[in-house]
């Protein structure tokens, strides 16, 4: 219904239309055929949705718009979702719509409502996220009809509701966006959950594939055999392979009211999980659960990998998110207690994210040898080494990161098994070089910066490369942590492919590391070098394969199954970000992902480590 028919019509409109829902009690008969005619041309829900991601009635006034509350949401973004009983025929057309009231929605669930409002496309994370936008009815006036009508029953999404390809591809002519694409739901699962935008929906038992995180919201899936490993998640392999059953799950009760479960990768939503299917800025769609499955815990256990051997070195990668001295000690302890015990003391750690000595505050501090003295005496007290560290000081501000943290890689090695070779000289801006003879390569400076000026470093942490000695033999390592992804749009935007705009810097950093390393192996072809870290990309990234060009490395995480290449969950995705890369002199060695930390609700940090044992 348009706003230009007048009100009288219009209330006699939403009169008859509650009457044939029985939604007032009496029946259809009740109404005389001049509101019968009326009631044919109101708007209807399905008809505020239409048939693409966006509205075709955007910006326009609707009256009298029907239909019974499914949910209400009284914190956050307060509103409610209605629901009309009476759907059409078309499944690309949902007949459920969230209203955003602003102030706590005075409706309950089970009223049946009548709203005057503006259509509205909200897009959540704002209009340069190139997030999808929800629709929505603001603004509204809402009418009470009558209170504890059934509510309209949920759709079940399952396994076999649910399309195995992802995404349409967008429209050229449109910048790439899929948003003027007729929804296609049997054929595309994002046109699949689209068409059930604001809906009632149902799904059953279901395998976590997201921990529960800090804001009390999990990841399950309803395809339990798509791309699963045995430790329960689900593997992402290719931008190609979106995993097509990931919903994540909240709550529209606050934590206050009713705890939410707290569950690992592995464990089971148990029985149904029923409520309105929105779309939010950070999950993408999102099942608010009105009521909520049983907690299964399958008990997931934490990894350990193997101790090498006494002629092998062990080298390990390992993000430690953000570590200051400002930390609470049981952190410290934590993380020491898995360098020691689920890593097994590697001879060498390249550590991420360590902080200066004073954490976010921004004094000008860039030392953190507080932060280390801490580290590494919480692992010699759970029974680990008494390691020995180096590290160059990042140049105040310069290095991405929290603000005023000063984030920098640093190695940790044990001196009873490994020497580190110390060249001078190296600082925030001066970088190091390969030196040497044939078949002998060197640092100029160790522990160095690689090409510190290179415009790719800029706001982005320099790596550092570091000389060893182990066993008379030379190995380089260099510590990475490229740039993030922020900026990046997400698997959900209403561009299809997204458009993945961090990759360009991450590719100029990779191209900076392969041409050092090939420096050193022009002088040395069978050169030990391990290049480790936080790459922030994935093993089949273009990232990864400016890394390795010309054969300069091999991502060692490429020797293990695809179903175990992850160090990292996001959106319920098992996916890769840390890695080592080995030189062609590396000939064997042993590679382990050891899964601590991504796959629980309780993280010492974010990411899992990487561990290599080999015998140079």
């Amino acid at each position: 219904m348009s706003s230009s028919i007048p009100r009288s019509a219009a209330v006699a409109a939403l009169v008859s239309a509650a009457l044939a829902a029985g939604l007032l009690g009496g029946t259809a008969a009740a109404a005389d055929d001049a509101t019968a005619a009326d009631d044919t041309a109101r708007v209807r829900i399905h008809d505020i949705q239409g048939t693409t991601r966006v509205s075709p009635l955007a910006g326009k006034q609707v009256t009298g718009v029907t239909g019974v509350v499914t949910g209400v949401r009284t914190y956050g973004t307060r509103g409610f979702w209605m629901q009309d009983p009476q759907a059409d025929a078309n499944p690309a057309t949902s007949e459920g719509v969230f209203v955003f009231t602003s102030s706590v929605p005075k409706v309950a669930v089970g009223d049946a409502v009548s709203v005057d409002a503006t259509v509205t496309e909200y897009v959540p994370g704002g209009l340069t996220s190139g997030n999808q936008s929800l629709t929505e009815l603001s603004k509204p006036t809402v009418t009470v009809l009558s209170s504890g009508n059934p509510v309209p029953a949920p759709v079940t999404v399952s396994a076999f509701s649910v399309p195995g390809a992802y995404a349409p591809e967008g429209d050229p002519a449109a910048g790439g966006s899929v948003n003027g694409l007729p929804l296609e739901p049997r054929k595309y699962a994002l046109d699949y959950y689209e068409s059930l935008e604001g809906t009632n929906v149902r799904i059953g038992s279901s395998r976590v594939v997201g921990a529960t995180d800090p804001y009390n919201e999990l990841w399950v899936t309803v395809k339990p055999f798509e791309n699963d490993n045995l430790r329960g998640g689900t593997v992402y392999g290719s931008y190609d392979s979106q995993n097509t059953g990931r919903l994540q799950i909240q709550t529209l009760a606050p934590v206050a009211q009713q705890p939410f479960p707290k569950l690992n990768v592995g464990d089971w939503l148990a029985g149904t999980t029923e409520g309105p299917l929105d779309f939010n800025q950070y999950g993408g769609y999102t099942l608010v659960a009105n009521e909520l499955g049983q907690s299964v815990d399958l008990g997931l256990e934490r990894e350990v990998t193997d101790r090498q051997h006494k002629n092998e070195l062990a080298v390990a990668t390992y993000n430690v998110e953000n570590l200051d001295p400002s930390d609470p000690q049981t952190k410290f302890d934590a993380l020491a207690k898995a360098v020691v015990e689920n890593l097994a003391s590697p001879d060498i750690v390249a550590l991420e994210e360590i902080q200066d000595d004073n954490g976010a505050k921004n004094d000008g501090t860039v030392t953190a040898g507080e932060t280390l003295k801490k580290f590494t005496a919480a692992i010699v007290a759970a029974g680990g080494p008494a390691y020995e560290w180096r590290s160059v000081d990042p140049e105040n501000l310069k290095d991405g990161g929290e603000p005023g943290g000063n984030i920098r890689q640093v190695f940790l090695f044990n001196p009873e098994r490994v020497s580190f070779v110390d060249r001078p000289g190296g600082d925030a801006t001066t970088a190091t070089a390969v030196t040497g003879t044939e078949g002998d390569a060197h640092l100029t400076v160790s522990p160095g910066r690689i090409d510190p000026s290179n415009a790719a470093w800029v706001d982005s942490r320099k790596p550092l490369a570091g000389e060893f000695r182990f066993r008379g033999r030379t190995v380089i390592v260099i510590a990475n942590h490229l740039s993030s992804k922020g900026g990046d749009e997400s698997i959900v935007s209403h561009h299809q492919p997204p458009t993945r705009s961090s990759e360009v810097k991450r590719r100029l950093q990779a191209q900076a590391v392969n041409t050092f390393v090939k420096d050193i192996e022009a002088l040395d072809k069978q050169a030990d070098v391990l290049v480790v870290g936080d790459m922030n990309d994935f093993e089949f990234s273009g990232t990864t394969q400016a890394m390795t060009a010309d054969g300069a490395l091999f991502p060692a995480m490429l020797s293990l199954p695809e179903s175990e290449r992850y160090s990292y969950v996001y959106q319920g995705n098992s996916q890769v970000l840390d890695q080592i890369l080995t030189s062609p002199g590396v000939h064997h060695f042993e590679y382990d992902s050891v899964h601590i930390n991504a796959e629980f609700a309780d993280q010492n940090s974010d990411h899992d480590p990487q561990v290599l044992r080999f015998r140079p």
